[in-house]
């Protein structure tokens, strides 16, 4: 198993993408524990874990709020010996479907201030301890992109191109001490969209008219990518992008 012996912490472990990869994890034999806000959502994720004959522990946390994010890195590290791996995917709010031109000051910032935040918490906060351990593993969501054409995605991609700032930052300072940082990069996974999303159907059309496979990633494509990516088979990639868009974003 790839993740055999790691903690791993996914923050918005209840939603569909921190559930996917907690499951990618928890199935490459890492111990999960997942956080959010929703108590429910996270104890469904972890029975779909401990269903399939994976260890799963929940935390309901907001992680926005430093202190408690700070805490929770430190119990999961009381009760696992360790924290090895953690990854952020909890939702930032962004505001889609209004041109720039039309949006308030708050909406098209929300997704900024809400993404630096919370990955500066969470970051910091894992970065600690996997410093002091002299290994572990950084991942971030997101990734440089072109805008999308014909639709409005706010601050989403603003925000995503401040992540890859610090990514790349804490990548320069942790390096020395072992420790990795990557980013997932997709061109959209329709998946993830709700099915009351106003322009659904046009935008999943519009996700994998311009990827080179003729589809876009997948759910399950994400969580085997990331499993991959916080193993010791990666081990030689930090400060670095997993292209798993499809062939959608060139390199």
């Amino acid at each position: 198993m790839l993740l055999e012996g790691k903690n791993a912490v996914v923050h918005g472990g209840g939603g569909a993408l921190g559930g996917a990869i907690a499951r990618a994890f928890a199935e490459e034999g890492a111990r999960v524990f997942l956080t959010g806000r929703n108590r429910d959502k996270l104890e469904r994720v972890a029975s779909d874990i401990r269903a399939a004959g994976g260890v799963a522990d929940v935390a309901v946390l907001d992680a926005l709020d430093e202190s408690a994010v700070d805490g929770h890195a430190d119990a999961v590290v009381e009760a696992g010996g360790s924290l090895d791996i953690s990854v952020n995917v909890i939702t930032h709010g962004d505001v889609q479907g209004t041109p720039m031109i039309e949006m308030s000051l708050a909406d098209y910032e929300q997704p900024v201030r809400t993404g630096v935040r919370t990955t500066f918490l969470t970051m910091r906060a894992a970065g600690r301890h996997v410093k002091r351990r002299g290994s572990g593993v950084v991942l971030v969501f997101g990734g440089d992109g072109d805008p999308v054409r014909g639709h409005s995605v706010g601050g989403l991609q603003v925000g995503f191109a401040a992540l890859e700032a610090m990514r790349r930052q804490l990548a320069a300072e942790l390096g020395r001490y072992g420790v990795r940082t990557v980013t997932l990069r997709t061109g959209g996974i329709p998946e993830t969209l709700p099915a009351d999303f106003p322009g659904r159907a046009e935008l999943v059309e519009e996700l994998a008219e311009p990827t080179l496979l003729g589809r876009a990633a997948t759910l399950a494509d994400v969580g085997a990518a990331a499993a991959f990516a916080a193993s010791d088979k990666a081990r030689t990639m930090t400060a670095a992008t997993v292209n798993i868009s499809c062939g959608a974003l060139v390199d």
